[in-house]
């Protein structure tokens, strides 16, 4: 049981920075061929810190562990809200910008209660995920459309917060490839080593793509949010959060399922609800102040504690 942990320690490091290694040279990269900033604050850096939940996910679909794909979604979702917003918003209180109010959270309410209805079944074929893809991709180029608009104080906002070029574009290659196969190694260890945990330990292995499995591969949204709140651009790191959860449902439900059908029989419609009701609450505090203030983010993380408890007794 030592070396499982040892092993899921080794996976999320190797998850945190294969996913650095990714956004930093994808965004370097992007940067060299003209993009603006906020487009690939927008792009790269939104699906690049989400790459540990897809490959995770694909991974164990393909091992046939379909609750264990959709748990580390579900679980990502609600400890994105839970804990890493919750955590950036007592390290600095967190401004939230009018399109996240008017669109993007929303959005995310809406998608958030499809994937309920879809899973009613505790399944998810690959016509739903197909849907679901459509959607991901939709979304990216309605927000690409928007990011056109945007003032030139906005622009110069996402530009600070983004590395800028150092080197050669082959050290920003180099970065993207080991980025990529530190991803795929990490997840490999990640998943073999929760599947022995939960055996040993007789929890099931939704239970641990819920709790461990899913704040190990969040770990690089929990770098970003909680850096942008240190530098007061709250908006960026409530915009990671919102927009990862969005790519977690769209995106990596949507082409994991693609891939192959899951099964998720093990995951209780409480924990989907749980996720809608994280979404909901956060919504409600963003709507009455167009912030998350440090009490809110405290009774974020008292929730999240409590859940995580349930999940271990229930």
């Amino acid at each position: 049981m030592l070396f499982a942990w040892i092993g899921i320690a080794a996976g999320a490091g190797l998850l945190y920075v294969g996913a650095e290694g990714l956004v930093r040279g994808s965004a370097s990269l992007a940067v060299r061929l003209g993009l603006t900033p906020l487009v690939i604050g927008l792009t790269v850096v939104a699906m690049g810190t989400s790459m540990p939940e897809m490959v995770v996910s694909v991974d164990a679909a393909l091992d046939g562990r379909g609750g264990l794909a959709v748990g580390n979604v579900v679980g990502s979702n609600i400890g994105n809200i839970g804990l890493i917003l919750a955590l950036a918003a007592l390290v600095s209180p967190l401004a939230v910008k009018a399109q996240i109010l008017r669109l993007d959270m929303p959005v995310l309410m809406v998608v958030s209660l499809l994937l309920v209805a879809l899973l009613a079944d505790g399944a998810l074929g690959r016509l739903e995920a197909g849907a679901l893809a459509v959607g991901a991709v939709l979304y990216t180029v309605f927000n690409l459309r928007l990011a056109r608009r945007e003032s030139a104080a906005v622009q110069a906002e996402f530009a600070e917060a983004l590395p800028a070029p150092a080197g050669s574009a082959g050290r920003d290659l180099t970065l993207v490839i080991g980025g990529l196969a530190l991803l795929v190694l990490g997840a490999r260890v990640l998943v073999l080593s929760a599947v022995a945990i939960a055996t040993g330990a007789g929890l099931s292995e939704v239970v641990i793509g819920l709790t461990v499995v899913a704040v190990g591969t969040s770990l690089p949204e929990l770098a970003t949010s909680v850096v942008a709140a240190r530098k007061g651009e709250g908006d960026i790191a409530v915009g990671n959060v919102i927009g990862s959860n969005l790519f977690n449902i769209l995106g990596i439900l949507g082409v994991t399922a693609l891939i192959r059908p899951l099964d998720a029989g093990g995951l209780a419609m409480a924990d989907l609800w749980l996720m809608v009701g994280f979404t909901a609450l956060l919504g409600v505090f963003m709507f009455t102040g167009t912030r998350v203030r440090r009490g809110e983010g405290a009774v974020l993380l008292l929730l999240y504690v409590a859940y995580i408890a349930y999940l271990l007794l229930r």
